[in-house]
């Protein structure tokens, strides 16, 4: 029953510890707790210990099938643990244990599952015994280290991160039922008249605000009808039960609030002026946005303070086509809206991250600009070359008003930005277009050739060099050309690939008067050098030193020595 029911693995430790809890018990008896030995005797080899993980699994998967198609085998298997681990929680033992511990001490194993998960166990099956347990339990919560450990284990996944050295004060009774989405247990809370349904705990959050988070209607409705409930209630980040809903896809949640006339359907928080239409479009929850934008009052096109992005340009930089759709079918959306720190429209946010299906709904309407470019000086096509989205690149050059060529703020055309990044697939279908200049160099004159020789990406190379209007010696304002930069890196397959070429002069000299052989001596680069020598037309007849303008020839000797020696004459 403990392994198929649990919410997770259970370590060997944990299970003795669980299996060793007496029903009705006030404390721990040490000697109940059964060695692992003899619970795998007693299971005759239907569980097994997983040795990586010193966790307990059942033998085989069609074990796990055999038992969920037959639920009668276990009597009321949820209800049971979530007794066992409420006693656990309850004992004198652990009740002893401060709640301002930074981990859980070794002596009670059991204490973080029977904390993290008692109240979803509750929730599936609740006794009465189970009931008069957790009341028990939840009185006086917040100085239990339980709530502790459930803060630590559990909540920070939702981004509000407890420190290790704080006491869980305000986290109360009220606030774990609603987590839990246990009903039972938040009426008898509430028919108690013990706790206030306004009370916040230490990060703020109200009980209506967990259990809206967690996605429990159920709870919800019930603290709502309580007359004291205020619904709009915000955390301490500006958060409210709306916002939480919709960030999470609770579509029941964010039905049951926006039927109360004081819920804001456009709050925005404080951190960063996000919208419950803003939280739900990133996460792709369509049916919560098809429920707020039912309620006339909200603007669907409302930028966030902190980065100035509206929903649509989260939803388009996610990946989520149904909300793009959904937001494109408004006339009050701008699909050229550029956000503030980036300054990128939905258009750049979906061709950098790939997103082929929602760039083809963009491009789609005739209003959306191609040519859009961000702070960087980067137009989408741009964007997709840098990432090698070959897809976007494609569906971007299908638009006629597209100009492939333009420069960023480095002065990189798309063509240089893939070449750089050796997005082979990329430069094949830039290339594809005849409006596309394989030579236009940046502001230090690289041309995408240098890039290719720079980063030593011989495909890339090989591509390039099919093109028949390619120069393959446009030097850089230091003077040096592809075939140098490439020695210079010690990229010998790139190197290969241009001595190959019958116009690749191997011969020209840099600004400082080194040629690709002499810079090839001066690195000890053997092999290269050999490389050079194989060019019948590697020496020029004349050359200058970098010191004086003296011209001289080499002598017939020199010629047949060693090649570092005929090196150091030049």
């Amino acid at each position: 029953m403990w392994v198929s029911h649990s919410e997770r693995p259970l370590h060997v430790d944990e299970l003795c510890h669980a299996l060793g809890v007496e029903e009705g018990s006030t404390d721990l008896n040490i000697r109940n707790i059964p060695a692992i030995e003899t619970l795998l005797t007693c299971c005759l080899g239907l569980v097994t210990v997983e040795k990586s993980s010193s966790t307990l699994r059942l033998v085989h998967y069609t074990l796990q099938e055999y038992l969920s198609h037959n639920p009668n085998l276990f009597i009321k298997p949820h209800s049971m643990i979530a007794e066992v681990c409420l006693t656990y929680l309850n004992s004198r033992h652990v009740r002893g244990f401060s709640p301002a511990l930074r981990s859980v001490p070794p002596t009670i194993p059991f204490v973080e599952y029977a904390s993290s998960y008692w109240g979803t166990h509750a929730r599936r099956e609740t006794t009465e015994s189970v009931k008069t347990l957790a009341l028990k339990l939840l009185d006086g919560y917040d100085k239990h280290i339980s709530s502790k450990i459930l803060l630590l284990h559990r909540m920070s996944i939702w981004d509000q991160p407890l420190d290790l050295g704080d006491c869980p004060t305000g986290f109360k009774a009220l606030h774990c039922a609603a987590y839990f989405g246990c009903v039972e247990i938040t009426v008898a809370l509430l028919e108690m008249n013990k706790w206030d349904v306004q009370a916040t705990d230490l990060k703020g959050n109200t009980a209506i605000a967990w259990a809206a988070r967690r996605g429990h209607e159920g709870v919800v409705r019930i603290l709502l009808e309580w007359g004291d409930a205020n619904p709009d209630t915000s955390d301490e980040f500006g958060r409210t039960p709306l916002s939480l809903s919709a960030e999470n896809g609770h579509e029941g949640v964010v039905r049951a609030l926006l039927e109360r006339d004081d819920v804001n359907p456009n709050s925005a928080d404080i951190l960063s002026g996000r919208t419950p239409l803003s939280w739900a479009a990133q996460n792709g929850h369509e049916g919560v946005m098809t429920i707020l934008l039912e309620q006339g009052n909200v603007n669907p096109d409302t930028a966030d303070t902190l980065f100035g992005r509206t929903p649509l340009s989260f939803a388009a930089a996610n990946r989520h086509e149904g909300v793009v759709r959904i937001l494109l079918g408004r006339d009050d959306v701008n699909p050229n809206r550029f956000d503030i720190i980036f300054g990128r429209a939905p258009l750049s946010w979906a061709a950098l991250n790939g997103h082929e299906g929602i760039v083809k709904i963009l491009l789609e309407r005739g209003d959306v600009n191609p040519n859009t470019i961000c702070q960087q000086g980067r137009t989408p096509l741009s964007l997709a070359a840098l990432t090698g989205r070959e897809g976007v690149v494609r569906a971007l050059l299908e638009r006629n008003d597209l100009n492939p060529d333009i420069v960023d703020g480095d002065g990189l055309t798309p063509l240089a930005q893939a070449v750089r990044c050796g997005h082979e697939g990329v430069v094949r279908t830039l290339l594809g277009r005849n409006d596309v200049n394989p030579n236009t160099s940046n502001k230090s004159g690289e041309t995408p050739l240098t890039w290719a020789a720079l980063g030593g990406h011989e495909g890339v190379m090989r591509i390039l060099l099919g093109r028949n209007d390619i120069n393959p010696n446009i030097p850089n304002t230091y003077g040096e050309t592809p075939l140098a930069r490439a020695v210079q890196f010690r990229h010998e397959g790139v190197l290969k690939i241009l001595l190959r070429r019958n116009d690749v002069n191997p011969g020209i000299a840099d600004n400082s008067g080194q040629t690709p052989l002499s810079r090839a001596a001066r690195n000890g680069d053997e092999g290269i050098v050999e490389l050079l020598r194989d060019r019948a037309d590697f020496i020029p007849r004349y050359a200058a030193t970098p010191q004086s303008t003296e011209l001289f020839s080499p002598e017939p000797s020199e010629l047949s020595g060693p090649p570092f020696k005929r090196a150091r004459r030049f």
